[in-house]
């Protein structure tokens, strides 16, 4: 685990003299992931910075550089001018239970270094983030923990900490975490590319509710209503509005996250075959996964 610091040029209301902008200093956390340097942090902690320094456990300070960041899934990664690091590796295929007990390690409120305990509360949480799915924790992480490790009791980063719930601001026992899968995912395409590639398909989609499955005589079905689709996208002759997607490649998609994450996780010039509910009839459907634009969301 690391602690960030970064300084960031105006955006203040404070009157200063003509030609001075006022400098603000933000802190998060964060963790080196490879010998040479690689750190993995939250978008927001590093986003807007003109200074980036990062500070290692045992006092050593480093001047790190922006590799690149994914504002979609608040993540970013950095590199500092080092080797030899001490580094954690992501727990990708062993992703943690409901009840396995997990250690979120961070700097709260700037207490360097603060590890606390709890277990995963529950998996699959949807909190306004299209294309993340996140793990809930109970251990308690606040302010300053943006962009640290969550660990599992083998020393696994199983979660990057990225939000809380809280009435007061403070944490209450509802924490959200990055999986690690994800993360990992996100991180790598960042550090070989410098950006993250999303497959498309060219549809807005809404949950499928109770009431719009009755009105579709689909009564207890779940799955993805298909509200528009773009002109001269790639499910433009395949798909209809009013189309129920229940399966991607065979997997069951439960809500409109579920659809818009399986199609933004897809290799662009791969094909996806999705299981379709159209006037009461279920139909398979293939169609060829083309990159998404920057400003499309599915």
């Amino acid at each position: 685990m690391v602690s960030i610091d970064t300084l960031s040029v105006g955006g203040a209301s404070m009157q200063l003299p003509p030609g001075l902008a006022p400098v603000r200093r933000g802190a998060g956390s964060g963790f080196i992931i490879s010998a040479d340097g690689l750190v993995v942090t939250n978008n927001h902690v590093v986003d807007g910075a003109q200074q980036i320094v990062v500070a290692l456990a045992d006092g050593r300070q480093f001047p790190a550089r922006l590799v690149g960041r994914d504002p979609p899934t608040d993540l970013a990664v950095l590199k500092l001018d080092a080797s030899d690091l001490p580094y954690v590796q992501f727990a990708a295929d062993a992703l943690p239970e409901v009840g396995d007990w997990v250690v979120a390690v961070g700097n709260p409120f700037g207490l360097g270094g603060t590890a606390t305990a709890g277990i995963v509360s529950a998996h699959g949480r949807e909190i306004g983030e299209a294309y993340v799915s996140y793990l809930q924790i109970d251990a308690p992480i606040n302010s300053g923990n943006s962009g640290g490790p969550s660990f599992d009791l083998q020393g696994r980063v199983i979660g990057v900490n990225t939000a809380i719930f809280s009435p007061s601001g403070g944490s209450v026992g509802i924490g959200f975490a990055i999986p690690a899968d994800l993360a990992q995912n996100v991180t790598r395409q960042i550090v070989e590319t410098g950006r993250v590639t999303r497959g498309y398909l060219g549809v807005g989609v809404m949950d499928l509710t109770p009431a719009l499955a009755f009105q579709l005589n689909i009564p207890g079905q779940r799955g993805a209503l298909i509200a528009e689709l773009s002109r001269g996208g790639p499910a433009a002759s395949a798909l209809r509005a009013g189309d129920v997607v229940t399966t991607v490649n065979g997997e069951a998609i439960i809500g409109s996250g579920g659809l818009t994450r399986a199609i933004a996780g897809a290799q662009p010039g791969s094909d996806l075959t999705l299981g379709v509910i159209r006037d009461g009839r279920k139909r398979d459907v293939t169609i060829r996964v083309a990159r998404r634009p920057d400003d499309l969301a599915q």
